[in-house]
């Protein structure tokens, strides 16, 4: 008796640690999601503005370059850009990203190719042995409009060679706090309908004129599109991966605080059946010496 109550007090000890470990990181983690909020939350204001406005100038199919739109390209090679973190502990926010990702790939009759901004995707598909074209492995909450830069650079001189035909781009999508949503969108070539549900506009209700020339300009405005989309997805992704991981933290320390609460219980009742049969044995030597 005396050795298992060792063993269970051996065990509060340990769960208490944890608990203690499982509490910071929740505080820690709460921090950085009302940091990553307030970025997501502001920055959401602006780039829809930006969007909204690229979109009005997108929105006329006369001007925009045949390789952009959809309707003017075969697809023979897709390029999926995934976004993941670099840390674990965040309950099931990658495995929901990499098994949404497989899906599609599963279903894919063109040949893939992969960009990666963060190590937990880079290394899964790495072992699965896919063609990783473009890696950023820091975590996307890291990422700055200049790195972001850097991760569509390749990708969009592959495009223009045509060793890609599409890109597209799989991330986590905030709704609140407690739910979040993986999203795979389309970035190029354009679905130009999609443009003209956000301006409101039917297509080519009036002509633009551009200088120097429309072609030059949409050749500068493409890019900088695609930039945007992936850098607001990598904001919206390092929002969702804090909250992920502050809501994984809490169930974490709950359920710690709950075994202890067990193992206590436990424990009582071995050391009240202890003193029992202590009891017991002292009664019984009493009545024998009688």
């Amino acid at each position: 008796m005396a050795e298992q109550m060792q063993d269970i007090k051996r065990r509060i000890k340990s769960v208490g640690s944890t608990e203690r470990i499982t509490n910071a990181m929740k505080l820690v983690s709460a921090s950085k999601l009302r940091k990553a909020k307030t970025v997501y939350e502001h920055s959401k204001g602006f780039l829809d503005d930006i969007f909204e406005s690229m979109a009005e100038a997108l929105a006329h199919a006369d001007s925009v370059p045949k390789e952009c739109v959809d309707s003017e390209k075969e697809i023979k090679t897709k390029c999926y850009v995934v976004i993941t973190s670099c840390n674990g502990l965040c309950g099931g926010f990658n495995t929901s990203i990499i098994k949404t990702l497989e899906e599609h790939l599963a279903a894919e009759t063109v040949d893939v190719k992969l960009a990666t901004i963060g190590t937990k995707g880079k290394n899964h598909f790495e072992k699965d042995g896919f063609d990783i074209v473009a890696a950023h492995d820091e975590p996307a909450d890291a990422i700055t409009f200049e790195e972001a830069q850097r991760v569509v650079a390749p990708l969009m001189e592959m495009y223009d060679a045509g060793e890609i035909d599409e890109i597209d781009i799989c991330y986590t999508s905030y709704v609140n706090t407690l739910k979040q949503e993986v999203k795979v969108k389309k970035l190029l070539p354009f679905h130009l309908e999609d443009f003209h549900a956000i301006t409101g506009a039917e297509p080519i209700v009036h002509r633009m004129e551009y200088q120097p020339s429309a072609d030059e300009v949409f050749h500068y405005m493409v890019p900088r599109y695609i930039e945007l989309q992936l850098y607001s997805a990598a904001i919206e992704s390092a929002t969702c991966e804090h909250a992920a991981r502050r809501t994984a933290m809490e169930n974490a320390n709950d359920n710690a605080g709950d075994m202890l609460m067990a193992l206590r219980v436990h424990y009582n009742r071995a050391r009240q059946a202890e003193i029992t049969d202590e009891i017991i044995e002292i009664v019984a030597g009493s009545e024998a010496q009688r």
